[in-house]
This record gives C-alpha cells, sequence and structure tokens, in this order.
C-alpha cells in the first residue's frame, strides 16, 4: 500500500516506483507486485482498451503524443541526425504498436569485445544461458504461438520465395490469440479471460487476421502487456496510474530516491502549459526506469546533478537495431500479378534469418521479415497512382457523356463505377518486407538546449544495409516485383522502431551505466530495465530480450532482499539537517526607497560545462568535447540607484532563466545575486559577482556562482575580462555571505567549497548579444535619465581605475 508522507518535500512513499509500462517495466511491476511489494507504476500515456485504437481520419489526427500541442494520443515520432524513430505512449509501452514477434537473441550474437569503428567494443555482461529460463517464462505469460494459418497469401509467397533462394523461413512466435484453448484458430471468437482478469474489462476475441498490429489491436487479440503483465501486476496490487509523466530522479541522503512527476490533464480547458504543471514528488527505495530508449536515457542525462557519479558512458551504444523498411511491389508470376495481400494476416508471419559472422556467416547477421499493412492503407496506396487515377475518371467522364448523349439515356453505370475503382491490383500485390540486425551500436544520445538529440548515421553500418538490402532485392527477383526502398534511404536516413541503448549494460562503470542485472553503478536500488540498458542490438525482433533481461532482474532483486532485507516503504520523511535539502534562504534585503530609482539592464551569456570538474577551464574543454551546453538570460535590476553605488559590493537582483543541459534544460531562477565591480584586496582589479539559485527537473536545488575578472594584463583584454565569465555549479541553495565585506564576496565565488562543487565552465556573451544588451538598459523613478547616466558614470569609472589610471589601455603598469 502506498503510503501518504509528512515530508513536505514528497508526497508519497511506496517499496518501488516503476518508470513506464513497456516489456522492461510491465514485468518488474507484476513480480515485484506478486512478492508484496508496493508498487506504483508511473506512465506519460492513456489507456487503450479494444476499441479505443484510433483508425478515422479525425482520429489519426489526434493519435500523436505532443502534450504541449494538447495531443495526448499512442505514437511519438522522433527525428534526428541520421533517423526517424517511432516509440509508443500509453499503457503497454511498445506493445501495443509493435507487431507481436517474440523471437531470442541469438547465442552466438551475446558477442564480448566486438570492436567499433569509432573505437571501444561491444560487451554483453550477461549471455543467452543467463536468459534461456527468463525467456520461457516471459513467452508463457504472453502465449507465444507460431503463425497457425497455412492459406495467407504473402505468407504462401514469402515461404516459396525464401526456399528458391535456399533460405527457407521460419514462422517465429507471436503473441497473439489465435484459438480458444486448444481448438483450431480460428478469427472472431471470444478470449476467456485470465485468471487475474483485466485491467479493461473490455470483450476480446481471437485474431480477425485485418493487418492492424502497429495501429493497435481493437479486437483485442493482441496479447500486449496492457492484457497480460500489467493485469496481472494490478491483481496483485500495484497501483497504475497513467497520464502520470516523470520530469526527474535524484538521490536522497537515506538510501531512498525522489521522483519529481506532473499528471496531464487531456479534457482541461485553455491552452496546454506543460512547464506549468504543477510538479509532484513521490518516494521509494527502489525506482525502475522502464520508459524506453528514449525516455529513460532523457530522464537520466536529466538528473545527472541529483544522482551523481552516473557513468560516462551515460548516452552511448545507441543504435536502431538494423531497422529497414522497403516494398515489393507489382509481383507478378508468369507477368500476371500475384496476390500478396499484405493486409491480410497479423503484420508479421514469417522470418528469415541470416547468420552473423559469430556463427559461421559473413558480417553481421540479420533477419528479414515479411511485413503487412491494414486494409484502410490499400485506399491510400491506390488513389496515389495519380496517372492511372486520373485516366480512369477521364474514361469515366467521357463514358458517362456518351451514354446520356448517344446511347439513349444508358442509366446502370455499375461497370463505369468499377472500372474508375480500378482492379487495386498495387496494392493487393504489394509485399512490404522489414529488416533487422545488428547494426553498428556507435550512436550517442545528449541532450541539446533541454532537448534530446542523437548522434548516428548509416555510414559505420553501410556494409550491414547493403547485406539487408540485397537479400530483399533477391526476394524482389524471386516474387517478380519492383523493388523500392523507402525514400528516406537515399538521404541517408532510417526509420527505427526499436530505439536501443543509451544506458548500456557493462561490467564496470568505464564500460556501461548498468551492471548485468540493470543496476546502476553507484547507485544501488535504482534500475533500468528496458530498451536503452542493452549495449548493442539484439538482431532479432528486441521485445522478447528486453522482457527477459527484466525478468532476470526481478530473480536477483528478490534473492537479495531475502537474503539481506531492506526497510521497505516505511522511509522516513527527510529530516531537516538532510545532506540534500536546500541551505535556508537569507533573510530579504530591505525594501528600497519609495522615491528611488532603478536601473536594469538584460545580458545573455552562452558557454559550456562539465560534470565533476572544479576547474572552469577544464570544465569548459571538456563540456566542448561532450557538447555540454549552458546559457542564461538574466535581468540585473539595481533597485535604488544611489545605494548601488554608494554600496562598496554595489549589489543588485537577478531574475530570468538559467539554460544548461545537466538540468535538463531552462529552469526559472528562483533567486539571483549580482555584484557589479567589487574591489579586489591587494590589488587595483574588480571582480563581477554572479550568484543564481535554481532547481532542476528532478527537484535538486542547484547554485550557480560566477565570477569576470576584471585585471589589466598584458595585451588588449578589456573586452576579454568583461565579456568571460568562469562559472562553477554548487549544489543546493548555497547563500551569499554576509556582512558585506568585499573579500568574503569574492572569496565566496571564486572559491567555493569543492565538496560543493558538482560542475564547472566558462560562458561568454556574444558581440550580437553585447549589442541587444546595450539597448535594454531602462530606469524607473524621479530621476530618470540622470540615473542612467549615474550607473554609466560608475561603469566607465571602474574601468578607467583599471585600465587606465596608471597607464594607457593594454601596457604594464
Amino acid at each position: 500500500m502506498v503510503q501518504s508522507s509528512t515530508s513536505a518535500a514528497s508526497d508519497e512513499i511506496a517499496d518501488v516506483i516503476v518508470i513506464g509500462s513497456g516489456f522492461g517495466a510491465s514485468v518488474v511491476a507484476f513480480r515485484l507486485a506478486e512478492a508484496g511489494r508496493s508498487v506504483v507504476v508511473l506512465e506519460r500515456g492513456r489507456r487503450y482498451a479494444p476499441g479505443d485504437f484510433a483508425r478515422s481520419p479525425s482520429e489519426m489526427a489526434r493519435a500523436f503524443w505532443d502534450p504541449s500541442a494538447r495531443l495526448y494520443g499512442l505514437f511519438d515520432a522522433w527525428t534526428f541526425r541520421g533517423l526517424e524513430g517511432i516509440v509508443s505512449s500509453g499503457l503497454g509501452g511498445g506493445s501495443l504498436i509493435y507487431a507481436n514477434v517474440l523471437l531470442r537473441k541469438d547465442e552466438n550474437w551475446f558477442v564480448h569485445d566486438s570492436p567499433l569503428p569509432g573505437g571501444g567494443y561491444e560487451n554483453w555482461p550477461f549471455s543467452r544461458t543467463d536468459l534461456d529460463p527468463h525467456y520461457d517464462a516471459v513467452e508463457r505469460m504472453l502465449g507465444a504461438t507460431p503463425y497457425p494459418y497455412d492459406d495467407t497469401p504473402k505468407t504462401q509467397a514469402f515461404h516459396a520465395a525464401s526456399v528458391r533462394l535456399g533460405m527457407p523461413a521460419m514462422r517465429p512466435p507471436l503473441a497473439v490469440t489465435f484459438a480458444r484453448g486448444a481448438d483450431a484458430p480460428e478469427a472472431n471468437q471470444p478470449i476467456e479471460p485470465p485468471s487475474y482478469g483485466s485491467l479493461h474489462g473490455s470483450r476480446r476475441v481471437t485474431c480477425t487476421l485485418c493487418g492492424e498490429c502497429d495501429m493497435g489491436c481493437n479486437s483485442g487479440a493482441k496479447n500486449s502487456l496492457d492484457h497480460t503483465y500489467l493485469s496481472a501486476a494490478a491483481h496483485h496490487g500495484a497501483d497504475i496510474r497513467t497520464l502520470h509523466e516523470v520530469r526527474g530522479i535524484r538521490a536522497l541522503g537515506d538510501g531512498s530516491y525522489e521522483i519529481a512527476y506532473v499528471v496531464h490533464e487531456p479534457d482541461a480547458a485553455g491552452e496546454s502549459r506543460t512547464r506549468a504543471l504543477p510538479v509532484r514528488h513521490l518516494r521509494a527505495r527502489r525506482v525502475i526506469l522502464g520508459a524506453g530508449t528514449f525516455g529513460s536515457t532523457r530522464l537520466l542525462l536529466s538528473s545527472r546533478v541529483g544522482l551523481r557519479g552516473l557513468s560516462g558512458a551515460l548516452g552511448t551504444r545507441f543504435s536502431g537495431n538494423g531497422d529497414l523498411l522497403t516494398l515489393l511491389m507489382n509481383c507478378r508470376k508468369d507477368g500476371v500479378a500475384l496476390p500478396v495481400n499484405g493486409q491480410r494476416g497479423p503484420v508479421i508471419t514469417s522470418a528469415i534469418r541470416v547468420p552473423d559472422a559469430a556463427d559461421g556467416g559473413d558480417g553481421r547477421g540479420f533477419y528479414v521479415e515479411d511485413a503487412g499493412f491494414p486494409a484502410f492503407l490499400t485506399w491510400l496506396v491506390e488513389l496515389a497512382q495519380m496517372r492511372a487515377m486520373g485516366r480512369r475518371a477521364a474514361r469515366f467522364g467521357w463514358h458517362a457523356l456518351r451514354n446520356r448523349l448517344f446511347s439513349q439515356g444508358r442509366s446502370n453505370i455499375s461497370a463505369d463505377l468499377a472500372r474508375l475503382l480500378g482492379d487495386g491490383h498495387l496494392s493487393g500485390s504489394t509485399l512490404p518486407l522489414l529488416g533487422m540486425g545488428r547494426d553498428t551500436p556507435d550512436g550517442r544520445l545528449t541532450l541539446r538546449s533541454g532537448r534530446l538529440a542523437v548522434e548516428w548515421t548509416v555510414a559505420t553500418s553501410r556494409d550491414y544495409f547493403a547485406r539487408v538490402r540485397s537479400l530483399m532485392e533477391d526476394l524482389a527477383g524471386e516474387l517478380g516485383a519492383d523493388f523500392r526502398d523507402n525514400p528516406l534511404w537515399w538521404v541517408g536516413r532510417v526509420v527505427t522502431v526499436h530505439p536501443l541503448g543509451g544506458a548500456p549494460a557493462g561490467r564496470h562503470p568505464g564500460e556501461g551505466v548498468v551492471d548485468a542485472y540493470g543496476e546502476v553503478f553507484g547507485h544501488p536500488g535504482l534500475h533500468v530495465l528496458d530498451g536503452s540498458a542493452l549495449p548493442g542490438a539484439v538482431g532479432a525482433n528486441p521485445s522478447l530480450t528486453i522482457a527477459a533481461f527484466a525478468d532476470r532482474a526481478c530473480t536477483r532483486i528478490l534473492e537479495e532482499e531475502a537474503a539481506r532485507p531492506r526497510p521497505g516503504a516505511r522511509v522516513a520523511p527527510r529530516a531537516d539537517g538532510d545532506e540534500s535539502a536546500a541551505a535556508p534562504a537569507p533573510a530579504p534585503d530591505a525594501a528600497a526607497r519609495a522615491d528611488a530609482t532603478s536601473v536594469a539592464f538584460t545580458e545573455t551569456m552562452r558557454g559550456t560545462v562539465a560534470l565533476a570538474e572544479t576547474d572552469p577551464t577544464a570544465g569548459a574543454a571538456r563540456g566542448r568535447l561532450r557538447g555540454e551546453a549552458a546559457a542564461f538570460e538574466v535581468t540585473v535590476t539595481a533597485r535604488d540607484i544611489d545605494a548601488f553605488c554608494a554600496d562598496p559590493l554595489h549589489a543588485a537582483d537577478l531574475t530570468g532563466w538559467l539554460e544548461c543541459d545537466l538540468l535538463g534544460g531552462r529552469r526559472g531562477i528562483e533567486r539571483g545575486w549580482f555584484n557589479l565591480f567589487v574591489a579586489a584586496p591587494g590589488t587595483a582589479g574588480r571582480r563581477m559577482l554572479y550568484r543564481i539559485w535554481v532547481t532542476d527537473a528532478a527537484g535538486s536545488a542547484v547554485t550557480l556562482v560566477g565570477m569576470k575578472d576584471i585585471a589589466d594584463d598584458p595585451g588588449f583584454d578589456l573586452w576579454k575580462d568583461t565579456t568571460t565569465l568562469s562559472v562553477r555549479l554548487l549544489t543546493g541553495h548555497v547563500p551569499p555571505p554576509t556582512g558585506g565585506d568585499p573579500a568574503d564576496a569574492i572569496e565566496a565565488v571564486a572559491a567555493p567549497r569543492l565538496p560543493d562543487v558538482i560542475a564547472a565552465g566558462i560562458m561568454t556573451i556574444a558581440p550580437a548579444d553585447f549589442a541587444r544588451q546595450l539597448t535594454t538598459f531602462r530606469a524607473r523613478g524621479p530621476q530618470g535619465p540622470s540615473a542612467l547616466a549615474a550607473f554609466g558614470a560608475l561603469f566607465l569609472g571602474e574601468l578607467w581605475r583599471v585600465y587606465l589610471a596608471r597607464g594607457r589601455v593594454g601596457e604594464p603598469r
């Protein structure tokens, strides 16, 4: 049972939090709920019962996931450098839109020390033998069944072509119910509910062979995770919550974790402002990341401040599992259209396996599978033939006119309408092919301005893709078909529905983010159990391997807990003195005089920072290599210009935003301090000091401190000094020193406690941003322009003292 917490920071407490509901997450939810743990499943998408999946144009227009655009649909489409990606957003994850195939990863494809083109190796820290008993368990739960019908045209054609090539196809197990119990397969027959019941309570029927598996199964014949593992988890008490999207994770000092999440409200009136949704919290000693390659990796990248010490392998080993889609069009036999009817049957019924060099083949192994498409898409295929449609329409118009004028008013036009529609030979003789295999896992996922980015190209996998296309072309030749590539192929892009990697398993933190059981190195109780944990391509359809990997991890978790019991859901609320708590804010500054005049301007700076660096120069260099960008736009406000000029610290307020990939993107500044030209003791130099409080996506308090060093060094360095800010990120909200001593103020920024420093780097002002900054100066109050003049006099006067008072600019003093 989930408990409420008395802690202001965390609303609820559970034994286990499962993020996502795909092939890894659902298995964990069931196994741990069955073992008596209090389990909360947080899924960002909706529930989809049979009959809820979109089919009409109006429904399809809303069937995509982008809450900021008030779209809460099933399909989440991504575009990156080198590839497109399509994943699912709904209860059941990818099982809602996958093609049902449950193939095991080939034994010899669990490679060790397999070199990668850019350096490093592909290493699998677990084997087929490790997974086999868990493959068995998942297959039982998902009802793995080879396609049982022998009269399906596309299946017959694919098998016949494969035999002629000397590479006989097989029928892989499918997670589909074709028959009632031991009965012979029969379409559209009621399915008896399992003993654990159903989340949906909806009627399910056996497979209707409609080819709509990838669009969501409206008959309920697909044994997707919501019908199986998730329903069983709910039966054992799991608390399953939809439209709950996790924003971040952070480790607390007592060994537990806190999850920050928001709840989407699709029916709420007005515009959707996802940034403005209230953030809620949930705590547990065990957290399972199962949000998929894009979701889990993004969460970890956004939570690096709250999860200190994550491996440098985070974001690496990305691959698309070698996905490649092509079309065989106009299949013919003896010059006559061969009715392969790709819309008949489930999406995939058969597969050809091509060996890998690791098991006697040549190059990287792969599978080629027949594919299908929903019947309603056949209309689009036919209507897309504009030239043929135009000819048929013109012929229909001529016949209609002739019948009316020259055939004594002939009124029966049935034959004319039939000719207008055409014989449908193109859609009926088209067979899609899907290839997948061991492409090179050398891609990298990063955050760019808070957005997920993927660096991956087909270049290092070109030989692999050439072999896949060659077999597909051979199949086209055997079926007398015209071979057609996906048009994206010709611009060096592919579409993947099986993204993998990003938080790869490894033997140690130098090789992977998680161990062989999916537990994050250095963070006991935090696990990644989805496709992101796989260190390379599965080769076969990866769903079964992900589920088996998660099942094996659950066995390990339960064994360890039995041997060394850990506290369960009774996690103590965070104490005020907990090191993860933010420092108390200093008392607000005294209010400005009622007749005071304020001066404000806006400054924009950009640069790079890196985790685990304390020196700004080293951090900036490492940040550039890793693409770790940072930027801020702040408005500096001196609320009383007279007091500001008289104050030796020249203190002002900062407001605005800080954008940093380490923090999960753009964060609003909660409080900020600025000091202009603080005199450096013992020197003629001055310092500009910055201090900014923000909270990252996971709820971790962070302070940015920065300093511009204004000193007349040899050479002309005025521009560099006034536009270069050395910054450090500190853990917690660290207040400025009290007492008003300039030396203390400088030391607090220039030499913070090293244990508090979590990142460092350098930010600068670009000339264009500086030009814009000059237009932002504003004065409010009775003094008006004279206040701006006072600020300018102070600014230029201090520059004079530093650079010109004892010599010309750039000359040694």
